[in-house]
């Protein structure tokens, strides 16, 4: 069987997977958001945090209880870094630096997971389990709460309250995430994912001296890292790493653990608001764009350009030989498209192009399928500016499930879209104007200048991944990549719950027969151009001086 084959197949075999538990997990998490009853141990949590979980809230009160429950998982993973050195099972390491613990700590707690660290030389086995691996649980639960509040301001009609965001929150984590990440992490140790809370050990010989290698909660970390899309690596090769990602079957199983929950998203959407059909319309927009960039990475590094690569079977380069450039092809894809960040090779060895492809797919706003919730409230938003686009050719107000979109909400919508790429050009201009961040990149010229255009998309768009080729731990980019992180996390969020609040206290609108159908093809194909074409506008000249020069020389 020939590489590209192989590559076909792995991809077949992903969508299958992913359709087969697309109506079950779908309509899991539909029950599991709008169920009126609180498990026992939800009941001891709530008292803990003395929470009322039956207390409808206001957009205003939700969005207070996401920015606290995030304000002190900052502070609380900073002083775990900073006390590492004192701390049991911190395997000898000393606390991490203070720029550095504040890029962490807000990389984490942000569901980024960017890492200017070796994780194997810097984080002892308390901060990894007990501050690291938590955040990978309640960072998504976060992400999965905005964006269901988000549905229910759709849903929801003369009130403004869009739910309560504590039951939200520990709903999230104990009835999806954790079952969910068990089950995960056995797969994974039975492919031989390491699972212990074993010290360092040297091994065998290298160059005259020996190897130290320590071991920790890999598989079970591992797992959340996929499922919640993370990606923050126990490991600095990342899923690279044998210990963390050791057969091709447990890569093709990670990449699937990354588009599960965005993917069966859609259908807990559609289930919501009323109408499976609306969510079957954004599942078509996501996967057509997904299978999209996906085919047209796998084209990019098979293509073989000069002896090398007609002899390693395509751009080798960069890409463990278990997995191949079919497998990395696809694994790059859907870590780039979702904010997940985690790699199985390095994306600064990628062709030109295919380099190109990564960062655009994280400029898309990665909602396809995105994020764990960020890409499901992300596309609704492109859906709203897509019906008013539709309404401005026809000259009537837009309607979207059966709501209007007036001047306040298209100026939300119009908000968030362009938190993100403020922050990343602003960001990069800043970078290669001042004198110091320069000296950080390891390539000079167009590769160079791709080189911080991807750490602050990034970091701005919560993805993580890096090209490989910056050195980003300095006190110049550990302070604005934090930064990139915090606001291109919660302003968005400021403006998808006003949204929500919104929509909320409007009443239905009766369709009628000039009423856009957002649940058919016409309407999928308007919100993938919508969202080709803006992006493309936004971010052309920066994609031009980058991976397009590299990739046409």
């Amino acid at each position: 069987m020939g590489p590209v084959t192989a590559g076909v197949l792995q991809l077949v075999a992903l969508t299958g997977a992913l359709a087969l538990v697309h109506v079950p997990l779908g309509d899991h998490m539909a029950k599991v958001y709008s169920s009126d009853r609180h498990w026992r141990v939800e009941k001891w949590i709530y008292k803990g945090m003395g929470a009322d979980p039956d207390i409808g809230m206001r957009w205003t009160a939700y969005l207070r209880g996401v920015l606290a429950f995030s304000v002190t998982g900052v502070v609380f993973l900073y002083a775990l870094q900073r006390l590492q050195g004192v701390l049991p099972g911190s395997l000898g390491l000393g606390s991490i630096d203070p720029d550095q613990a504040f890029n962490t700590a807000v990389s984490f707690v942000t569901n980024t997971n960017w890492q200017s660290y070796y994780g194997e030389q810097a984080m002892g086995h308390v901060v990894q389990t007990a501050g690291l691996a938590v955040q990978n649980f309640v960072s998504a639960a976060v992400g999965m709460a905005v964006a269901v509040a988000l549905v229910r301001g759709f849903a929801r009609s003369r009130t403004g309250e869009v739910g309560n965001f504590w039951s939200d929150l520990v709903r999230g984590v104990t009835r999806i995430l954790l079952p969910l990440a068990f089950a995960a992490a056995i797969v994974l140790v039975a492919c031989g994912a390491i699972q212990n809370f074993s010290g360092i050990h040297e091994v065998g010989q290298f160059m005259g001296g020996t190897q130290q290698w320590n071991g920790g909660a890999v598989a079970s970390q591992e797992a959340i890292k996929e499922l919640g899309t993370n990606g923050g690596g126990y490991f600095n090769a990342n899923s690279a790493h044998p210990f963390e990602n050791p057969t091709p079957f447990s890569n093709l199983f990670e990449i699937f653990l990354i588009l599960v929950i965005p993917f069966s998203l859609t259908r807990t959407f559609g289930v919501l608001v009323g109408s499976v059909k609306q969510g079957y319309a954004i599942l078509a927009t996501t996967g057509t764009i997904w299978l999209g960039f996906t085919a047209l990475m796998m084209w990019t590094e098979f293509s073989h350009h000069g002896p090398a690569f007609e002899l390693a079977n395509g751009a080798m380069e960069g890409k463990e030989v278990r997995f191949g450039v079919g497998g990395s092809s696809i694994f790059a894809v859907a870590t780039t498209l979702t904010s997940t960040g985690a790699v199985d090779s390095f994306h600064s060895s990628f062709t030109g192009l295919g380099g190109g492809i990564t960062l655009l797919g994280m400029m898309l706003g990665e909602i396809a399928p995105g994020g764990v919730g960020s890409g499901l409230y992300g596309m609704l938003i492109m859906a709203v500016i897509a019906v008013f686009i539709a309404g401005l050719m026809v000259g009537r107000t837009p309607e979207y499930l059966g709501k209007k979109i007036g001047t306040r909400e298209i100026k939300l919508a119009a908000l968030y879209l362009l938190v993100t790429p403020a922050l990343v050009l602003v960001l990069t201009a800043f970078a290669l104007a001042l004198p110091t961040p320069a000296n950080s990149m390891t390539n000079s010229g167009a590769h160079g200048f791709s080189e911080i255009l991807y750490a602050y998309t990034s970091a701005s768009n919560n993805n993580g991944s890096a090209f490989a080729g910056l050195n980003a731990d300095t006190q110049w980019f550990n302070s604005t990549l934090g930064l990139a992180m915090l606001l291109g996390r919660f302003v968005p969020m400021v403006f998808v719950l006003a949204l929500a609040g919104s929509l909320a206290e409007q009443r239905p609108v009766p369709a009628t027969a000039g009423t856009l159908r957002t649940e058919k093809p016409l309407f999928t194909g308007l919100l993938v151009g919508a969202i080709l074409i803006i992006t493309g506008l936004t971010y052309f000249p920066a994609l031009a001086l980058g991976p397009l020069a590299e990739g046409l020389a």
